[in-house]
């Protein structure tokens, strides 16, 4: 393959086949769609046979989803094998962002602390939506929600996969279970 699966992101996931011709819809994992999934793309899968690349062969957008085509896809029958399969794209080919702004896979795995040190948990997801993102954490305690805004989030750094955090009074005991 050339690549090793594990350190591939995460870009989308084939919804299910579009047409008779083998064309697939994808729920988009990136902010960067028209981007990502434009024709002449490489894009990797895995399923039970084994890793694959895939080339964009078509690529348009219908709403908010790409709707696309792979070269040596070009049956219905070839595309329905696809569907439920994530998309990957090695790491450095994605588009570099500004400062204090991070992809959603690189604040997987953090380790979340006060200033003072206390451990809170790691970072299990991100959460987004209009009122801004959401750090789900792996507390001992179960699931805290930290608010991604810059006066609870103090410092992210994600070569140390380390975030430390300056939360609100209670905030950290919203989900400890008695």
């Amino acid at each position: 393959m050339g690549v090793n699966w594990d350190d591939l992101v995460l870009v989308g996931r084939i919804a299910r086949p579009h047409g008779l011709k083998g064309q697939v819809v994808v729920n988009p994992e990136t902010d960067f769609a028209e981007e990502r999934f434009a024709t002449g793309a490489i894009l990797w899968t895995r399923s039970d046979r084994g890793d694959e690349q895939l080339a964009v062969a078509f690529s348009r957008m219908q709403g908010s989803r790409p709707v696309l085509g792979f070269h040596g896809i070009e049956r219905i029958e070839d595309a329905e094998r696809l569907a439920g399969q994530e998309l990957r794209v090695p790491e450095g080919s994605l588009q570099p962002l500004g400062d204090g702004v991070y992809y959603q896979h690189q604040l997987i795995g953090c380790v979340v602390e006060t200033a003072a040190g206390q451990r809170v948990g790691d970072v299990a997801r991100v959460e987004g939506g209009a009122a801004g993102s959401v750090l789900a954490i792996d507390g001992p305690k179960g699931e805290i929600l930290i608010p991604l805004a810059v006066d609870i989030t103090t410092q992210i750094d994600v070569a140390a996969k380390r975030i430390v955090v300056n939360p609100p009074a209670g905030l950290l005991e919203l989900n400890e279970k008695k």
